[in-house]
């Protein structure tokens, strides 16, 4: 792939689910109060990593938890909160019949699925769900759109997608990253970094 404009990654902010360690997905849950919070320091962040952020680019998982985080960070920026784009391609990986439960549910239902994952995160495919190597097919011809300096608000999933994409991180590696939220992962020179 050609060398990408720098792309600023935004995780949204906490929920209740990702509090109780909830598989959430496609599944559209709320910002509770830390992750509204945490979309606020974002603003400061990208302040400071961005010339003029009315002039990049947003585009943003149509997710209500992702747009929230969106709309308070551009409030916070001093720009107007729904001006950015929105891309179902940058939809969570979805978890199918597995959103809503936590592992230690899943593990009680499934025993054997968790090891089944574990031992294949990047190519599991959970039952009605998403894998990694697919969620990298509906990222790519997003990723090649990409022209100018774009700020993306989005999810882990997909923040691990890219960093196999992007910077060469080795699929088996990818997903066991963890994705903070209230921080930003910039991507820039085929390599990543928080903050």
């Amino acid at each position: 792939m050609a060398l990408l404009p720098r792309v600023l990654f935004v995780r949204h902010g906490e929920t209740d689910w990702n509090v109780e360690g909830r598989l959430q997905g496609q599944t559209d849950i709320p910002l509770n109060a830390l992750g509204r919070y945490q979309s606020e320091d974002v603003a400061r962040r990208l302040t400071k990593l961005l010339v003029d952020p009315a002039k990049s680019r947003w585009v943003v998982s149509p997710l209500g938890r992702t747009r929230e985080t969106t709309e308070i960070a551009r409030l916070a920026l001093g720009l107007e909160p729904k001006s950015y784009e929105t891309d179902q391609r940058l939809k969570e990986i979805t978890f199918g019949l597995w959103e809503g439960h936590t592992w230690a549910e899943l593990r009680s239902k499934f025993p054997d699925a968790e090891r089944a994952r574990d031992a294949d995160k990047w190519d599991y495919v959970p039952p009605n769900g998403e894998s990694y190597a697919m969620l990298v097919d509906r990222l790519r011809p997003w990723l090649e759109s990409i022209t100018e300096e774009t700020v993306v608000v989005s999810h882990g999933g997909v923040a691990r997608a890219l960093m196999a994409m992007i910077a060469d991180v080795p699929s088996h590696e990818a997903p066991r990253h963890d994705i903070h939220q209230g921080r930003v992962l910039v991507f820039e020179n085929s390599r990543f970094k928080w903050h």
